[in-house]
């Protein structure tokens, strides 16, 4: 793509005068809880350095203490050009820092962000000064339940799928200077009947230069190949425009797992003939919706052969070692036959999308999950998966939203109607910014409104698993109990109405490994047992008829639980061409769309 830019954060809004603040700070436990009164942003007391943006927790950060500190200190300086500050504005972005995070610069507060996995920016400018300036952040977390953790353990040790806690800054941090007649968000939606994109621009600039002196032009290209260039005034701080994207002897090219297709965009805002912010893009030609019980990909069905990817290393943890790491993951996977995943309680760093954009991944983002239901828990939880459906919605390689997952924070969703209503307005409100993506409540059970039906089963026998679904279909898509936790597929109060169905879980198959670490069923005890099973268990699922897709467990180990298709450090555990060969074998009603 013409935008990319190597560890550019934000793949999909790029600037060119920007800088990575990543690396060595000063770092400081706060056990006492006394560093803002003791004026720590202006007077730093750390002795510790830790390398940014890998946590404490981890072995990257040169730290590597798992016990709980509930708040925690950073600081390092930065240089400003000062002389650029008449005509721009010096902007702080946090990718991700979980998860009530408090800046100081040069002393001064300049603001705070609740939430662990969405982004979040201050504007800076006048509070910086020519030269070198300091920052200073406070990060408090907890093991609050009502949160959204994910997978983080709440408890001092790690238990059943849940994990060491991620404290503070996790993501990159990085600053750019943005001009003050600027843009905001594009917001980008791809409309294929009619051959066009919608343009939705937010513009940050002066009412009284907004009319016909003030312009935002689009110029559209595919490989190198002009397309369109559409010339809009901004009249206000909101605009909405359509571009054409009909390349001449070639049509709309589309984006798929097969053709990933993708255009290139630049945007300009100019102001009496002068372009005062340029920003380069992409976007893709797809069409994801429901067709009663078929998942349509640009008009045609779509088999969807999923893994689930809860994105852990080793020696980082939630965070990715490298964007190498990323690419290296999204390459495996493909290797292993699948043409998607399911990111599994975390919303990943957004080059992984960028990477998944490109090489045609299917991607289901599921947020992190809170465990306990309150009012506090409800304004928490709509806040941030607000704040990531927007920020991410642009992204061609998501095709499902999933904001909830087997009743976690939810947990008496089947009978209690203030939960059903949580999610139904969470589903709503996903609706709301997005007209076309299916969303998904609640996955693996106990649904409420969904427009998906998804069930986990982790039967490790395959003509078992075959026949459940086969001969119980009706009793199964009821609220009548389907799992063995006790789950049905439906709240109460809830019917099918003849969505499509995926398994959105099953297999998690682990190796015997003296008993330490754990998987789904019984362990095996070479690869041959492993390729039996996985082959039996998956063709049981591909004989469903009108089950349009799966998702196996898991990409790769995760501490504890050791039923990945890698261990921890991405080395395969079985041929993955014999994996591929079993996914990709085209079997049952769906044959011919796989």
């Amino acid at each position: 793509m013409e935008c990319y830019v190597k560890d550019y954060p934000r793949p999909q809004f790029v600037r060119n005068n920007w800088e990575n603040l990543n690396g060595a700070w000063d770092f400081a436990f706060d056990d006492a809880h006394c560093g803002e009164q003791e004026g720590w942003y202006k007077d730093f007391k750390g002795n510790m350095t830790i390398q940014v943006p890998f946590t404490y927790e981890t072995k990257m950060s040169g730290i590597q203490d798992e016990t709980r500190h509930d708040q925690i200190w950073y600081r390092r300086s930065f240089q400003v050009d000062g002389s650029r500050l008449e005509k721009e504005n010096y902007k702080l972005h946090f990718e991700g820092s979980d998860f009530i995070t408090k800046v100081w610069v040069n002393g001064q507060y300049v603001g705070d962000h609740r939430g662990g996995y969405a982004r979040f920016s201050f504007d800076i400018t006048d509070v910086v000064r020519d030269g070198e300036n300091e920052l200073v952040v406070k990060v408090e977390d907890s093991f609050d339940m009502q949160q959204p953790r994910g997978k983080q353990r709440w408890i001092d040790k790690n238990f059943g799928c849940w994990y060491v806690q991620t404290t503070g800054i996790w993501k990159t941090v990085w600053s750019e200077y943005v001009p003050k007649i600027s843009l905001k968000n594009v917001k980008m939606t791809p409309n294929l009947q009619e051959h066009s994109l919608e343009v939705e621009y937010e513009v940050d600039a002066p009412e009284n230069i907004m009319g016909e002196d003030l312009l935002v032009a689009a110029s559209v290209s595919f490989k190198g190949v002009p397309v369109s260039k559409v010339i809009t005034a901004v009249t206000a701080g909101h605009v909405e425009t359509k571009i054409d994207v009909f390349l001449r002897n070639r049509g709309v090219r589309t984006w798929s797992p097969e053709e990933p297709d993708l255009y290139d965009v630049k945007f300009q805002l100019i102001y009496q003939g002068n372009a005062e912010d340029t920003v380069a893009s992409y976007f893709a030609m797809r069409e994801i919706r429901i067709d009663g019980s078929n998942i349509l990909l640009n008009g045609h069905p779509i088999y969807q052969r999923l893994i689930l990817d809860q994105g852990y290393w080793k020696d980082s943890h939630l965070t990715p070692p490298s964007e190498e790491a990323l690419i290296e993951d999204i390459d495996k996977i493909h290797a292993l036959g699948y043409n998607g995943l399911r990111k599994h309680q975390k919303i990943e760093d957004e080059r992984f999308l960028y990477w998944c954009d490109v090489k045609g991944m299917l991607v289901w983002s599921e947020m992190a999950a809170a465990y306990q239901y309150t009012d506090y828990a409800v304004s928490e939880f709509v806040s941030e998966w607000m704040e990531i459906v927007k920020q991410n919605y642009n992204h061609p390689c998501i095709i499902t939203w999933t904001p909830f997952n087997e009743s976690w924070g939810v947990n008496q969703i089947e009978t209690r109607t203030m939960e059903q209503h949580f999610t139904e307005a969470v589903y709503y409100l996903t609706k709301s910014l997005d007209k076309y993506r299916p969303v998904i409540v609640n996955d693996g059970w106990e649904h409420t409104i969904s427009d998906i039906i998804t069930l986990h089963d982790y039967e490790e026998v395959g003509d078992v698993l075959k026949a459940r679904y086969t001969e119980c279909k009706d009793e199964i898509m009821s609220t009548e109990v389907y799992h063995s936790s006790g789950k049905s597929a439906f709240a109460n109060g809830y019917e099918y109405k003849g969505q499509p169905v995926i398994i959105s879980e099953y297999g998690g198959i682990a190796f015997n490994n003296d008993d330490s670490g754990w998987g789904y069923g019984n362990k095996v005890n070479t690869k041959e047992e492993f390729i039996k099973r996985f082959d039996e268990i998956t063709t049981a699922v591909k004989e469903i008829p009108y089950v349009c897709g799966f998702c196996y467990t898991q990409v790769s180990d995760v501490q504890q639980e050791i039923n990945g298709m890698m261990d921890m450090e991405r080395n395969f555990k079985v041929d993955p061409e014999i994996i591929r060969e079993i996914n990709e074998r085209k079997i049952g009603y769906w044959r011919s769309f796989m």
